[in-house]
């Protein structure tokens, strides 16, 4: 069966229902281990111009979220390796990113499971592409993600989508995670952060290593940032933010 046909069996196709620019920007992690569920939705919001990651089982689906750090997550409930509900209780150890659950089961008690876990929103199967979207569109005004590809606190720029920082204009070398830790501050500037909580938010929920593996981090950026490396301030007995 052609891909457009699997998806009138399950709902209407996307073409009918969705406006090519409202998802621009926003990125989205689809983890779905039924290949014909997860062609139908990422079709459907790929041509509603969303960035569609997909991962076909749980421990997949938390490893992309770290890297990816999705806007919104669709997560299904069956799946291999780790389940939705405990995949879901470990995405919000470190972010409260929308999550919108799918599950194959109807029962009253598994919605308000997952709604207790954090979950956003629960939709049954089999559903319409409509409505998904129509769910989206919701759980997104609700949140109101932060899609600005850019961010700039002082002589800093911070490219989301290349992974690009420039001091003054000229490009900064910065690890991966330096680049992570940088661009959680700059999300949340003049906001203090605790070790556990840049532990969480950057590192994520499976961190294991040296205690001190944050303040390491920031020795470092702020090495890198010279003569502005006060823009990284250290409150006492609190924790860590950066100021412009």
């Amino acid at each position: 069966m052609s891909l457009s046909r699997r998806i009138e069996a399950v709902g209407d196709t996307a073409e009918q229902e969705v406006n090519r620019s409202e998802g621009e920007g926003i990125r989205v992690l689809v983890i779905e281990d039924e290949a014909t569920i997860a062609e139908f939705v990422v079709m459907g919001l790929s041509y509603a111009g969303f960035q569609v990651t997909v991962a076909c089982d749980g421990k997949q689906g938390l490893d992309e979220f770290r890297c990816l750090r999705p806007d919104l997550v669709v997560l299904d409930v069956m799946l291999p390796e780790i389940d939705g509900f405990t995949a879901l209780r470990q995405i919000r150890l470190q972010s409260d990113t929308p999550v919108i659950m799918l599950t194959a089961r109807g029962e009253v008690d598994d919605r308000v499971q997952g709604l207790d876990l954090g979950a956003d929103d629960y939709l049954s199967k089999p559903f319409k592409f409509k409505e998904l979207l129509a769910r989206v569109r919701a759980v997104l005004r609700r949140h109101k993600p932060d899609v600005t590809p850019v961010l700039h606190l002082g002589p800093l720029s911070l490219r989301r989508d290349t992974r690009e920082v420039t001091l003054e204009g000229a490009p900064m070398q910065l690890t991966a995670r330096e680049f992570d830790l940088l661009e959680f501050l700059m999300l949340h500037p003049r906001q203090v952060f605790g070790r556990e909580t840049i532990l969480q938010r950057v590192w994520g929920y499976e961190f294991i290593g040296e205690t001190n593996v944050v303040e390491v981090h920031v020795s470092a950026l702020r090495q890198k940032l010279g003569s502005h490396r006060d823009l990284i301030q250290t409150v006492r007995g609190v924790g860590y933010t950066l100021r412009g």
